[in-house]
């Protein structure tokens, strides 16, 4: 038996989908949300590590489409059905959004609660059910999903190591 398979890495603000063996992982979660789809069946799972909640704010002519939950998950979803994934058994897991700096109270500061709620909204708009998640606090987290047994493993900045 073949136990070799490759970890794909997604930056911030990138996304990327991946197929048993292989498992994907991003790092870098504090107020960001590292939003996992997958479809256990098909052994097929994406991860966006979204930055923001909503693209409409953006400056810039030219988005990246995957810094922003509002245009992120849309992408993600549509790339995960061009690879054979059914719309009836996505399900999701999300970590991060975090709110790493507690001395800010302002609404606009609230980032990682604010990018929390975005991702849930547009997961609620495909009808995809979150199955788990592990978001808020104030600790940074590194995560890495295996679409062949729909684990997310978990590690938070002084805090270890958690699946859900």
């Amino acid at each position: 038996m073949n136990d070799t398979h490759t970890v794909i890495k997604v930056g911030i603000a990138d996304l990327n989908i991946v197929t048993a063996p292989d498992t994907i992982r991003t790092s870098g979660l504090g107020s960001c949300v590292g939003a996992v789809i997958y479809d256990l069946p098909k052994k097929i799972a994406g991860l966006a590590h979204i930055m923001l909640p909503n693209s409409t704010f953006a400056k810039q002519t030219q988005i990246n489409a995957y810094k922003y939950a509002d245009t992120a998950i849309d992408r993600l979803v549509e790339q995960l059905l061009d690879n054979g994934a059914r719309q009836h058994a996505l399900k999701a897991k999300l970590a991060g959004g975090a709110q790493m700096f507690q001395f800010l109270s302002s609404d606009t500061m609230r980032i990682g609660p604010r990018n929390v709620e975005a991702v849930q909204q547009k997961l609620t708009e495909h009808q995809i059910s979150i199955v788990s998640l592990d978001v808020g606090g104030s600790c940074g987290r590194t995560i890495e999903f295996d679409p062949d047994t729909g684990k997310l493993k978990i590690r938070t900045v002084n805090k270890g190591e958690a699946v859900i």
